[in-house]
């Protein structure tokens, strides 16, 4: 890795998508060395920032000079599953020369090709070992790794690599805990140029600065997100006591501009007194009333104008207040009374698991909220998607007793072709479209909005989408089981999520990685599905994360 200065300026960058849809208009930005944590709603273009530093993509106008190599993690990275390891770490070429020299093949193309990175093998292998890969080795395939390992197994290779700026686009999706924690301790000891985008907060607490990406414009503070939200909290208080003050003169200027009404109403009145009982020259009244008449114009001018600067200061108090749309349900017939059967287990043997995944028998009651945890590959899905009736258990029963619905990662609920009102009518399809309409603007689909077909959706608009096609459906879940719920989402729309399952009143069961999510929502029960289905803690949970 080099060791001059490095960093990244994009200078009145613009782009637009093909469609003409504008992204970028004149953005400016600087990173310098240490750990950036890039934030932003969703749609606001961070995965595309992200793409246009590393070259994947080409800015319509303005300029992007970065020092030195760059890597890039994206977001739903893909490896060819034929691939062997040393392959997708980008050293087979350089691995086939050193062992063809080892074996007395010295040609000069062997060491062209071997360079200076005599120490590659070692290199790799030890960074496979650091992110909790080293039991793979170099020439299995990519096949033969899960979902989880192969995002870390594309982080290996760049930090192999070396660039000097590294840029990660949601590292942490589809990792599970020990997963994120070998992330973390990749993040903690990188010393380039970093810049990550993610909703983990865990992982953004270990960043040493925030950039918020809103309306076009970087923002920076200072420090982890933790400190960023303390900043934003004070922010915001102050801006909400701007516009009370703001509301306040302009009330008082109205008073004022009615008060000068009615003083200027009675001057005129007085004139018109003296003008008809003639108790002054006729030139004297004449000079009055046009003494009077400027005045009044005057003092009309003043109060008015002083009337339109307090809108204009109360126009700035309030656009200096976020207004991120909240979502604000009410879900009645979700309502499950405590003590009612939901859900039973029993002797459940999973399609794909090599063991039992629950005792003997299992029971859900009441309004609970079950967080379901475990390694990757541990059978978290697939017990979803029995319970949900979509894959047949080997053996055993999964019992529902009340409706049920299912969101899967993949949000496949949706008919891309369709609106968004007409993917909840599919769910729903007593009630009126007027009726769906108005229960989708809690959902912030307004107007025009719940037109849009599914697929030109964001991800966090399509999870809304795919949110309240389950909980308007008809008749109302009583049972939400939720997959990875968090992955691809911003924070804004994790908030959202939070909100929405806040007005939710039935039983609930979510497979979830991230623990300060699960925390956020009220979990009344923490269950580890390992060799079977077991009680946890969160403080166990993230405890086993740093236990090898």
């Amino acid at each position: 890795m080099s060791h001059a200065p490095t960093f990244v300026t994009c200078s009145a960058l613009s782009f637009d998508w093909p469609d003409g849809t504008p992204v970028f208009d004149g953005l400016q930005l600087a990173v310098g060395p240490g750990r950036t944590g890039l934030i932003g709603l969703n749609g606001s273009g961070k995965s595309t920032l992200l793409k246009l530093i590393a070259g994947e993509l080409t800015a319509g106008d303005g300029q992007i000079a970065v020092a030195g190599t760059v890597g890039h993690l994206p977001q739903g990275v893909t490896l060819d599953t034929t691939l062997r390891v040393d392959e997708a770490l980008g050293i087979a070429a350089v691995r086939t020369a050193l062992h063809a020299i080892e074996a007395g093949e010295a040609t000069e193309a062997n060491f062209a090709a071997v360079g200076d990175d005599w120490d590659v093998e070692e290199r790799a292998t030890a960074t496979l070992d650091q992110l909790g890969l080293g039991r793979i080795g170099l020439d299995r395939t990519v096949g033969e790794l899960s979902g989880g390992e192969s995002v870390l197994l594309r982080l290996a290779a760049l930090l192999i690599a070396r660039p000097d700026v590294l840029l990660l686009d949601e590292p942490t999706n589809n990792l599970d805990l020990r997963a994120r924690r070998r992330l973390y301790a990749a993040v903690d000891s990188w010393t380039g140029v970093l810049v990550l985008v993610s909703h983990d907060r865990e992982l953004l607490d270990r960043v040493d600065q925030i950039a918020e990406l809103r309306e076009g414009e970087v923002r920076w503070y200072g420090g982890n997100f933790s400190a960023y939200e303390e900043v934003l909290a004070a922010e915001q208080e102050t801006a909400e006591r701007l516009v009370r003050v703001a509301e306040a003169d302009v009330q008082r200027q109205k008073r004022e501009l009615s008060d000068a009404h009615v003083k200027l109403a009675r001057r005129k009145r007085y004139g018109q007194k003296m003008n008809d009982t003639k108790r002054e020259p006729k030139i004297v009244m004449g000079e009055r009333k046009r003494q009077a008449q400027v005045s009044a114009g005057k003092h009309r001018i003043m109060h008015t104008e002083k009337l339109a600067q307090a809108r204009e200061r109360l126009d700035q108090a309030v656009e200096a207040v976020r207004d991120d749309d909240e979502i604000r349900i009410e879900l009645p017939a979700t309502l499950v009374p405590p003590g009612r059967g939901v859900l039973t287990l029993r002797g459940l043997h999973l399609a794909h698991a090599a063991s039992p995944a629950v005792p003997q028998a299992w029971e859900l009651r009441g309004p609970e909220r079950i967080a379901l945890v475990g390694r990757n590959g541990s059978g978290k899905t697939t017990l979803l998607r029995t319970v949900a009736g979509l894959v047949p258990p080997v053996a055993g029963e999964a019992l529902t007793h009340v409706p049920a619905r299912f969101l899967p990662q993949r949000l496949d609920v949706l008919d891309d072709g369709l609106s968004v009102v007409e993917n909840v009518a599919r769910f729903a399809p007593q009630a009126t479209n007027n009726g769906i309409r108005a229960r989708l603007a809690h959902f912030l689909f307004r107007g025009a909005r719940a037109d849009r077909a599914a697929g030109t959706l964001s991800g966090g608009e399509r999870f809304r989408a795919a949110l309240a096609a389950l909980l308007l459906a008809e008749p109302a879940p009583q049972l939400l089981m939720l997959d990875e719920p968090t992955n691809n989402l911003d924070l804004a729309s994790v908030r959202q999520l939070t909100e929405a399952l806040d007005s939710y009143e039935g039983a609930l069961i979510v497979a979830s990685h991230d623990v300060p999510f699960l925390e956020s929502i009220g979990i009344t029960r923490w269950l580890l599905l390992d060799d079977e289905l077991r009680p946890t803690t969160a403080q166990e949970v993230r405890e086993s994360m740093w236990q090898d």
